[in-house]
């Protein structure tokens, strides 16, 4: 399961139906994710941007776009952003896969280059 984090910030429409039914959010949220085959792990209030932070498994970008379309479509966001973050045991797959391509990808000229020095 990959993980997600997704950044919402909220309409002034939305904020003013917060404050008249304060129910907890996180409830919808994880449902919509739990709909994709995934399921939320935190939800986070930012203090700065009143913004919230979701922390989501789910199973590919397709499933997180489908999240992020869904949000979007309400209308209750004016902005909504989504970054896929790696564990550190994933860094390491990064990493060793980068190393296997030496010699295999050069950047455009560098033949050029390499005559020049």
């Amino acid at each position: 399961m990959n993980k997600y984090i997704m950044r919402m910030t909220y309409s002034s429409a939305s904020w003013a139906r917060m404050l008249k039914v304060p129910e907890d959010r996180s409830v919808v949220v994880d449902a919509l994710f739990r709909h994709l085959h995934g399921s939320l792990e935190y939800l986070y209030w930012e203090v700065e941007t009143a913004s919230t932070h979701a922390v989501a498994n789910l199973p590919d970008s397709v499933c997180a776009a489908a999240a992020v379309t869904a949000a979007i479509k309400t209308g209750a966001f004016k902005d909504v952003e989504v970054h896929e973050v790696l564990t550190f045991e994933q860094l390491q797959e990064v990493v060793a896969l980068a190393r296997s391509c030496d010699g295999v990808y050069h950047p455009p000229g560098h033949q050029a280059i390499e005559r020049d020095v």
